[in-house]
């Protein structure tokens, strides 16, 4: 199944997304940016580098904690953006937040949707980013590109999901967040169909 901006527009409208409200976790958010690139769409996603707190080498959304001066978690995601990635926050169309999702190191991570027409010039921060990466969004819905394995979180059994891309394993909070948004997009249209 192919994806559309529409579809995604339509779906985060009628979405109405589950909120952690545990105290103890700190509050993080990131982009999951979608733009075209010939027929497809495409997400972008970042390689961290060692020399990050969190998640170091790890693929992942750029984003990242909230400060005292974001006045919201957009605003968190695209200044992290910003930071993270060369990302100018006027080059982008919010479409809105899906669920939040809690992370064992103690996150609970907003995901902002957002649209680009095209995707401008970038420049990573040495210090944070080893790699941009541009990720066709059918890798997701694809069964054959996807790997389980359970593993044991506090006392209880979870599916942790895997998906190769060349030669990245997208892995964790990234692919659990993107399998969930894009399984619901699907869900959610072919209800609708």
């Amino acid at each position: 199944m192919t994806i559309t901006v529409e579809q995604i527009r339509t779906f985060l409208e009628g979405h109405q997304r589950r909120e952690l409200e545990k105290l103890h976790l700190k509050k993080a958010a990131v982009l999951m940016l979608f733009y075209p690139k010939g027929e497809d769409l495409f997400v972008l996603l970042t390689k961290r580098t060692e020399d990050v707190e969190h998640h170091k080498g790890q693929v992942s959304f750029p984003g990242g904690s909230q400060d005292e001066d974001d006045v919201n978690l957009v605003a968190t995601a695209l200044r992290e953006s910003e930071e993270e990635i060369g990302l100018p926050q006027d080059a982008v169309q919010v479409f809105g937040m899906f669920d939040d999702y809690e992370t064992p190191s103690g996150f609970a991570i907003t995901p902002v949707v957002a649209y680009a027409h095209r995707l401008p010039p970038l420049k990573h921060s040495a210090t944070e980013v080893e790699e941009i990466l541009e990720v066709p969004a059918a890798l997701f819905l694809d069964k054959r590109n996807e790997r389980v394995e359970k593993r044991v979180r506090l006392g209880i059994v979870l599916d942790v999901y895997f998906y190769r891309f060349g030669d990245y394993e997208i892995w964790g909070a990234t692919a659990a967040i993107l399998r969930g948004f894009l399984h619901s997009l699907r869900a959610a249209h072919s209800g609708t169909s």
